[in-house]
């Protein structure tokens, strides 16, 4: 209760919180993307900018429950190459967030999900079946990898709405539902774990966040596990339309929101 005080949070807005908690965990081991909702949940009970902040330990939570459950499918290649990119990325988006307004911030993320399920659908259709995940070493590739990774830090780092760009992403490069899940278990561990201190150093993080974290971070663990058993319950092309409408959901939210 005195958590709930602290932020003046109902005791129906404190559940739609947890519901969203589980959805995290439900979303890092089953339907990437799904916690699209989640930031729209937070943003809508709390105020926008400090929601990140709170939602970023939760993510943290769900990142490490997944790395435990997917480890060994995990593809390294793809990841070296992205990281130089998120981190030119989370940058960006730090000066980004010193200088925009919620409005500005939901709008530009909201837009940037949409247009990137635009054109994964529009590759997936002209191209059919794409190619496996050793594509990355073409030049195209590469280029592919830099260009996602930028956007993928960039829109984690200002609303932790990294999710559904880091999918289009790795659905473009051709990965399967468990290489799929096992690679962005260990690329959103690595660069939630990093926006710490930016967030911090913005005053997104502090004591008051933290709380309501621990009050909330319990909830992550049964959405987890829920999603563990619905993964192995998914076909793949089911597992892709559900990755694909979850991004754009997530965008048309952050529109209208």
């Amino acid at each position: 209760m005195n958590t709930m005080t602290l932020w003046h949070i109902s005791g129906w807005g404190f559940a739609a919180l947890a519901l969203a908690a589980l959805l995290v965990g439900f979303s890092k081991t089953a339907v990437s993307g799904a916690n699209t909702v989640s930031l729209a949940v937070f943003a809508a009970i709390l105020p926008a900018r400090a929601s990140t902040g709170v939602l970023l330990p939760v993510l943290i939570a769900g990142d490490v429950l997944a790395v435990l459950t997917y480890r060994r499918h995990a593809h390294w290649p793809t990841l070296w190459r992205l990281f130089p990119a998120v981190a030119a990325g989370l940058v960006a988006g730090t000066l980004f967030l010193v200088r925009a307004d919620d409005a500005v911030v939901r709008t530009s993320i909201g837009a940037i999900l949409l247009l990137m399920a635009g054109v994964t659908l529009w590759r997936r259709h002209r191209a059919g079946a794409e190619a496996e995940p050793d594509a990355v070493t073409t030049r195209t590739g590469r280029m592919k990898a830099r260009s996602y990774g930028v956007l993928g830090g960039f829109t984690t780092m200002v609303a932790n709405a990294g999710g559904p760009v880091m999918s289009m992403y790795l659905l473009s490069a051709g990965f399967r539902k468990l290489g799929f899940l096992g690679t962005s278990a260990f690329f959103f561990l690595i660069v939630n774990v990093s926006k710490v201190p930016f967030s911090a150093g913005l005053g997104l993080i502090d004591g008051r966040s933290l709380l309501l974290d621990a009050a909330l971070v319990v909830f992550v663990v049964p959405g987890a596990l829920i999603g563990k058993w619905a993964v192995n319950r998914i076909n793949q092309r089911l597992f892709e339309q559900l990755v694909i409408a979850a991004t754009i959901v997530g965008g048309v939210q952050l529109l209208l929101r």
